[in-house]
């Protein structure tokens, strides 16, 4: 399992991203200063850090500077939103820079991106009897393949990668179609029809009322 390392002094954002990524799959670790965030790294492998800035004991770009040796993949997250703070931040080695206040669908593709750029996705995903080949983009439940198109199986690859977490239907118009959304397109509503009736997931894949859709799965 993936293991990401959550470093933030306040509390209530540390819990909302830490609750999201282990809803997502994720194994999290959260830490709220600097210098349990390097003690952690000295003592633990980790795949992803996701860093905020303005900590006690020792500040984000000191943490920054002291693991950059592990080679751990970093995401800076931070209220510093000035370019010059983004600069100094992507220049000490981070892959990426996430300003506050921020959006978690983001949050998760940033993430995911991430990690798919060292790697580190798992290529396999088991849910329940549907088995998700992510890199050869195949599917089988039950052991049976599962005919899916080209936009079924994007759509059904967010939900997974999201899973838990309720998608705006304007996000999913966006990332899977890569087109505007229209209040009277039946689109997103019939491919996710179709996604519960080949995989099963009639009770699973969920409406959310004014917002879109929810892949719900216990962890």
């Amino acid at each position: 399992m993936i293991k990401i390392l959550i470093v933030d002094d306040e509390k209530p954002i540390l819990d909302l991203i830490d609750m999201n990524l282990t809803a997502a799959g994720y194994s999290c670790v959260a830490v709220q200063d600097g210098l349990a965030a390097i003690d952690a790294v000295e003592k633990d492998t980790f795949d992803l850090v996701l860093l905020d800035i303005m900590l006690p004991g020792a500040d984000g770009y000191d943490v920054m500077e002291y693991i950059r040796p592990y080679k751990v993949p970093v995401i800076f997250i931070s209220a510093k939103h000035e370019v010059k703070d983004r600069v100094r931040g992507l220049k000490l080695g981070a892959d990426d820079y996430l300003i506050k206040p921020f959006d978690v669908t983001e949050l998760l593709a940033r993430v995911e991106a991430v990690l798919r750029r060292y790697n580190k996705t798992d290529k396999v995903i088991m849910l329940g009897d549907v088995e998700i080949d992510m890199e050869a983009r195949r599917v089988t439940r039950s052991g049976s393949p599962v005919s899916l198109t080209s936009k079924e199986f994007d759509l059904m690859l967010l939900f997974v990668e999201n899973r838990n977490v309720a998608l705006f239907r304007e996000n999913l118009y966006e990332r899977v179609w890569d087109d505007e959304y229209f209040a009277n397109s039946r689109t997103l509503d019939l491919h996710v029809q179709r996604l519960r009736r080949k995989l099963g997931w009639e009770h699973n894949l969920v409406a959310v009322y004014k917002v879109g859709y929810r892949l719900e799965v216990s962890q």
